[in-house]
């Protein structure tokens, strides 16, 4: 599927013609660079690569990784995946919720090298996944429950931030949970805490946070009032406030100023050139082919990573302006390409992040340039300008997050919710409650059980009509029947009486789930004991083929 500017655009030269096997061919056609938004895309990029170099460097160290392997990732991801990518706005990079995958394999391989193999095998394994379009299952999560995990990342992104924006200096690691269940951290032993630990919180950083959110809120009434500033977005012109601010500080109130020594702003590690950020990848590779512990970490990462991506589209897609459909099978060729790639670099494991993508969409990100300029700006900070870099405040950076949040479970999308009906107000709600909980996939998977049950319970007999004149039955199917159904069909089935006559119409349905065919010839076959006459009329006689089916999803 391509989107509308897609269609409207000339055919691209140099499609790409991959297959397996028995598989109907992927066309991956070059994408089209688009210069009409230039402007947006290069302060979005900025936004999203501000937002991104703190989150590459803390994920590393969250993941037991060297705090350079997050940066590796992030540049390819910028430079690389978001080129290849299947959508124009999503953003790729270290995940958090690769973290506790990325640790484990590191422990059964035992070293960081052994990591990188996986990482290269998983791009492989994501590959094949492309190849074999399951991308195609990310349509089969419910619109409610898309927008819970957005409203439930929401929540987390917002509240994560808080001990950044108040330049707390107690003991915390901002990966943490932020609620007691299944988390060393405890959001509410932190509140109590404050009263007898004020001075933990930094004042300093507490203006800084309250300031820039301020300008973000603020910016679009001065942007529209003022012409010459329309091309700045507001997390930019927060961030440098966020810098002017903390030197004001530094000369007039240094007991208010914000240093690198007490972790309240942002770090970069020295790199001695491209030649070194380019050259930490695994010394052998063959070696560890041979050992099981390799491919089955590879099989994990690769399946945890797309299930995360694939996610992160569909909420991007609901967050495009432009209501683009992005190309999911392709996303997964691109993630795998670009695993694959910073295997062999030295960096962690990638997906497409919720975090990166909002940000890019909020900051006014229009097509994948945006992601390309976040690439660019990550590799030339940390080789030209970390002192620069080193001088943000994460408090500035974490106001930018807060209301990235703010805006992901704004109240009126709670509001709509809730006059579409409880069928997508509670998945959506369970959703956003394991989210916050648990965690991503986890939230995710029980809302979709949820929003399943809705379904089962509101389709019971929807699928079908009974129409009954004395002795004579008339059973139309009204819509395409699946197993789901197949409980109220053999229910009504059962409670017809002896000695009548049915008439099974499949007139307005074009597929019939085997289950049902099943069902209908076994009490067909046995209407014969109970004196019942069955007249089938106009029911779908093709198969259905699955591989013509997804020959058609992506060209």
């Amino acid at each position: 599927m391509v989107d509308s500017h897609q269609r409207n655009s000339p055919p691209c030269e140099g499609i790409f013609r991959l297959q397996l096997p028995g598989i109907p061919a992927l066309h991956l056609d070059l994408p089209r660079l688009r210069l009409d938004y230039l402007k947006n895309d290069l302060g979005a990029g900025f936004v999203v690569f501000l937002v991104a170099l703190p989150l590459c460097l803390g994920i590393a160290l969250a993941s037991n990784a060297p705090p350079l392997a997050g940066l590796i990732t992030g540049v390819v991801a910028g430079l690389l995946v978001a080129l290849l990518s299947g959508s124009e706005l999503s953003v790729s990079g270290p995940a958090a919720g690769l973290t506790v995958t990325i640790i484990a394999t590191q422990q059964n391989l035992g070293s960081f090298e052994g990591l990188l193999i996986a990482t290269i095998l998983a791009g492989v394994t994501q590959i094949i996944f492309g190849l074999l379009r399951t991308g195609l299952l990310a349509a089969f999560f419910p619109s409610s429950v898309i927008k819970g995990m957005l409203a439930g990342i929401g929540i987390i992104i917002s509240v994560k931030q808080i001990p950044l924006a108040i330049g707390w200096r107690g003991d915390f690691n901002p990966e943490d949970g932020i609620f007691c269940f299944l988390s060393p951290f405890c959001l509410h032993s932190f509140f109590s805490a404050l009263p007898t630990h004020i001075e933990g919180i930094s004042f300093g950083a507490l203006l800084i946070s309250a300031v820039s959110i301020w300008l973000i809120l603020s910016w679009d009434t001065w942007r529209s009032a003022i012409p010459s500033l329309r091309s700045l977005p507001g997390p930019l012109v927060a961030v440098l406030g966020g810098i002017i601010l903390n030197q004001i500080f530094l000369f007039l109130l240094p007991s208010l100023a914000l240093s690198t020594e007490q972790g309240q702003l942002v770090s970069i590690p020295p790199i001695a050139g491209l030649s070194y950020f380019l050259s930490n990848g695994p010394s052998s590779f063959l070696s560890w082919l041979q050992m099981p512990a390799v491919w089955s970490s590879a099989f994990a990462l690769a399946l945890i990573a797309s299930v995360e991506t694939l996610l992160c589209l569909e909420a991007t897609d609901k967050l495009d302006p432009m209501r683009r459909v992005s190309r999911p099978n392709r996303e997964l060729i691109a993630q795998g390409i670009g695993n694959i790639t910073v295997g062999f670099l030295g960096g962690i494991p990638m997906t497409s992040v919720i975090v990166r993508s909002s940000a890019n969409v909020y900051a006014g990100g229009r097509t994948r340039l945006a992601g390309v300029f976040h690439g660019l700006f990550l590799l030339t900070s940390v080789l030209v300008m970390p002192e620069i870099l080193n001088s943000i405040p994460l408090a500035a950076l974490a106001a930018v997050l807060i209301v990235v949040g703010y805006k992901l479970t704004h109240i009126s999308l709670w509001k709509q919710m809730w006059k579409d009906g409880y069928d997508q107000f509670l998945p959506f709600v369970v959703t956003v409650a394991g989210v916050v909980i648990f965690d991503l996939l986890t939230g995710v998977a029980i809302g979709t059980v949820v929003g399943l049950a809705v379904v089962l319970i509101m389709n019971h007999h929807a699928a079908f009509a009974v129409v009954q004149d004395e002795s004579h039955f008339y059973i139309r199917f009204a819509k395409d029947v699946t197993f789901l159904q197949k409980i109220a069909l053999k229910r009504t089935l059962a409670q017809l009486p002896s000695h009548s006559q049915i008439v099974i119409d499949g007139g307005g349905s074009m597929f019939i789930d085997h289950d049902i065919q099943e069902l209908l010839s076994d009490f067909k076959d046995a209407a014969i004991i109970r004196d019942i006459r069955v007249e089938m009329r106009n029911m779908p006689a093709l198969r259905f083929d699955l591989f013509a089916a997804l020959s058609h999803t992506e060209k």
